[in-house]
């Protein structure tokens, strides 16, 4: 199970390195951050888990971002502003849900911890 993602006043835990691979290797289906070439099955179930941590916490941190955006974007102070049923068609979410991402982004920039 993936740990919550600290608020702003707690340190943010490093996460295993996502390194990019070369180009040739993304192409082949089969390859997939170099895990089809380990062969001991501790190591293998090592990385596979300290991959699954990485992106586990790189989607939570995305979804922090897309938050304090929406929020940002329906701020009614912005001239410019948009509604939640634009924001849902920019980020193909439901309405509902963008109601609740824009409630989450001004929790969290008023720092607000989330749940």
């Amino acid at each position: 199970m993936a740990e919550p993602t600290p608020r702003r006043n707690e340190p943010r835990l490093r996460p295993a390195p996502l390194l990019f691979e070369p180009a040739e290797a993304a192409a082949d289906p089969e390859h997939f951050f170099d895990l089809e070439s380990i062969d001991d099955p501790r190591a293998l179930l090592e990385r596979a888990t300290e991959l699954t941590h990485a992106f586990r916490a790189a989607a939570d941190r995305a979804t922090e971002f897309q938050a304090v955006a929406a929020a940002q974007l329906a701020d009614p102070r912005r001239f410019d502003r948009l509604t939640t049923a634009d924001i849902a068609e920019r980020a193909e979410w439901t309405e509902d849900y963008a109601k609740k991402m824009v409630e989450f982004g001004r929790d969290l920039m008023r720092g607000e911890p989330a749940g």
